[in-house]
């Protein structure tokens, strides 16, 4: 891989021909050993790769900077996104992954670019999960959009969470469903985290793709 980022990835322990994969991007001040772990009933069956932000934001890693709470600085995000798309596009080849099958999963941060990257990548995303993100203003008005008709979108947020508030998850459901997409959306009582009951509902969710 050429990627500027620092990843891990596991490969599936049964491969039979052109495999899925699960992309997963962690929130701020985070790292890429955070999210492995929901997602590690699918080990035998995807590719996954866990990427590292780039932005060193103590106790770890960010992808992005930003100006206030729902606000990313628009040089950094744009950056970060098209480094994303590249990697993805880079790993479908060095990987011979199924091009039809990927599912990005971000977490706070990882999911403002999961569902970025639901509306702009090419080969567009069979699968997002949005766990506690919501979708910057200027993705919407200002970025090419792709169809996303064909794609299921996982979005799900705590009730009381105080750094991304509940209200963005909303949006960000009618937002895809306004552009056609096949929504499942839940929310949990909790703050800014991921309950054992939202990590179950997003392997369902993965298992149905």
């Amino acid at each position: 891989m050429q990627s500027p980022f620092t990843f891990v990835h596991t490969a599936p322990t049964n491969v039979s021909g052109k495999m899925p994969a699960l992309f997963l991007l962690h929130g701020m001040g985070s790292h890429e050993e955070d999210l492995p772990q929901l997602v590690k009933d699918f080990k035998e069956t995807h590719h996954i790769f866990s990427l590292r932000g780039p932005v060193v934001h103590g106790p770890g890693y960010a992808f992005f900077t930003i100006e206030e709470e729902g606000k990313p600085e628009r040089n950094v995000f744009d950056k970060v996104l098209v480094y994303i798309q590249s990697f993805i596009r880079e790993a479908i080849q060095e990987y011979d992954l199924d091009p039809e099958r990927l599912t990005v999963v971000g977490f706070s941060q990882g999911a403002v670019l999961a569902q970025a990257l639901g509306l702009t990548l090419i080969p567009s995303l069979r699968g997002v999960v949005a766990l506690s993100g919501y979708v910057p203003d200027f993705v919407k008005n200002e970025y090419a959009i792709q169809s996303v008709e064909n794609q299921q979108i996982f979005i799900s947020h705590g009730d009381f969470d105080y750094v991304i508030p509940s209200q963005s998850g909303v949006e960000s459901k009618e937002y895809f469903e306004s552009l056609g997409a096949n929504v499942t959306f839940k929310t949990y009582q909790d703050g800014h985290g991921v309950t054992p009951e939202n990590q179950r509902d997003l392997v369902t969710f993965i298992q149905s793709l």
